[in-house]
């Protein structure tokens, strides 16, 4: 089964306890499974924090009737409202609660489909629990917000290194499960380069673990792949992928990714569009230095690139 197959699967934490959190959020919910209760939530913060592990494993411990939805895919109103009513209107057969995970909700529609959902929401509050997870809670409206129990992920600073170290050691598991050589430091420096996103540095360490070793050479490839992959989303004017690209990567030094894209230039780039993209680039890295939000500023360089310049 392709859920074996894929480490993030495979690996996924089946209970509360099991969960990589900061010690108030891992209590929070911890207090649910304990209460055999849960309020409609809303879950807040960046990918790969484990907002959708959560809800996972609270729907595992409750053993409750729970349905998937993907708001990124299914925005429709219709077919939302068919499979919701379709769910949450039925009795549990086991017993336990039902809930409605909608994973990605800030990509449903603000003017049509979250207003609806208020209505599910008190519709069916006596037989069934909504969770929503969303990486932007801003683009949630204030009437599901007032609907529910808002849980943000982000990671306090002081609680930073004691999480780093937990998703250090979780991974050193895996690889010795999975009977991959691997040297300590470059999984030290992945984890660095991509917390608190652990589905990303597990992603990364599967793909490369298909040599059954992970070494210093995986760091290299990983900075080349990367810049080749943002580089085709440009060319190809995929705007949506190159935006997500641009969120799991605005970690890293944005100066170093405007030179990257600099030093590929003459390799990727038709001639007639260099100048305009060195341009470009020497506008958004003088911008750099300012700005407030670093993300909106990277994402504005790289749909000037997209609508002003040709690439190979």
């Amino acid at each position: 089964m392709k859920e074996d197959f894929l480490w993030v699967e495979k690996y996924r934490p089946r209970t509360i306890n099991d969960c990589i959190l900061p010690t108030e959020t891992k209590k929070i919910f911890q207090d649910f499974v304990n209460n055999k209760e849960i309020p409609n939530l809303l879950l807040c913060g960046t990918a790969g924090v484990g907002k959708t592990t959560v809800a996972k494993a609270l729907c595992n411990e409750l053993d409750a009737d729970f349905v998937m939805i993907n708001g990124s895919e299914e925005r429709n109103i219709d077919t939302l409202r068919v499979k919701i009513k379709q769910f949450a209107s039925t009795v549990s057969l086991g017993g336990g609660p039902k809930i409605v995970i909608l994973d990605e909700a800030d990509y449903l529609n603000p003017q049509s489909t979250q207003p609806a959902l208020r209505g599910f929401i008190e519709e069916f509050s006596k037989n069934c629990r909504f969770i929503f997870t969303c990486n932007y809670k801003n683009r949630i409206i204030s009437p599901l917000h007032s609907r529910c129990s808002v849980i943000d992920f982000t990671i306090e600073s002081s609680q930073k290194p004691t999480i780093a170290g937990g998703i250090f050691q979780r991974i050193l598991h895996i690889l010795k499960t999975e009977s991959i050589d691997y040297n300590e430091q470059v999984v030290v420096e992945l984890v660095q380069k991509f917390f608190p996103d652990f589905r990303r540095v597990l992603n990364e360490l599967q793909k490369y673990s298909a040599s059954g070793k992970i070494d210093s050479g995986v760091l290299a490839n990983l900075d080349d792949e990367s810049l080749q992959e943002v580089l085709s989303f440009i060319r190809d004017k995929e705007f949506s992928k190159m935006r997500k690209w641009v969120a799991l990567n605005i970690h890293n030094d944005p100066q170093a990714i405007y030179r990257k894209i600099y030093d590929s230039l003459f390799t990727r780039m038709e001639n007639s569009s260099v100048p305009q993209a060195i341009i470009i680039l020497s506008d958004y890295t003088y911008k750099s230095a300012f700005v407030a939000d670093q993300e909106v500023n990277m994402v504005a360089c790289m749909t000037e690139l997209m609508m002003e310049c040709k690439l190979n």
